[in-house]
């Protein structure tokens, strides 16, 4: 099934997403793609609050585009692949058993799935500025992704047993 299908899936059942996902196999490339591509769309997703920030402000736009490119493109990946080891160091202290690929394949699914509302956020964030809408939609981008990534979780741990 495509990403684009599976995504929608995820707001219906992420469980099974997520079980669909590790039932075709270890995939660690495929598990990278849905990492950076999630991450290409959060860097998108700032663009409408960096071009705000520099119109307000007068700083240039190019520098703030860059440092988020940076940051979204090179360093959040790293930061994110120590995030999965920390998750499944926890789980196995819980004394399951998942692999390594299940917990990073539910958070960069997590993330990737979840993005849409990012991009709202976004939009949010460029359009209407700071304030309680801003606030509201974040909340329900956390949720989300939280909802996405316990849901994959729960299912790695459980094909653990």
């Amino acid at each position: 099934m495509a990403a684009t299908r599976e995504i929608v899936a995820s707001y219906r059942n992420p469980a099974a997403v997520i079980a669909r996902l590790l039932g075709q196999g270890t995939r660690e490339d495929r598990n990278l793609i849905y990492l950076m591509v999630a991450c290409l769309i959060f860097f998108v997703a700032q663009t409408p609050r960096l071009a705000r920030e520099s119109f307000i402000d007068g700083t240039e736009l190019n520098m703030l585009l860059g440092a988020s490119l940076m940051a979204w493109l090179f360093v959040a990946p790293l930061m994110l692949y120590g995030l999965a080891g920390v998750t499944f160091v926890i789980l196995k202290i819980l004394r399951g058993n998942p692999t390594g690929y299940a917990t990073r394949l539910a958070l960069f699914w997590a993330l990737l799935a979840s993005s849409p509302v990012l991009l709202l956020h976004g939009l949010t964030a460029g359009f209407v500025g700071p304030g309680i809408e801003l606030q509201i939609v974040g909340l329900i981008w956390f949720c989300i992704f939280s909802w996405f990534w316990i849901s994959g979780l729960r299912v790695a741990y459980r094909q653990s047993k």
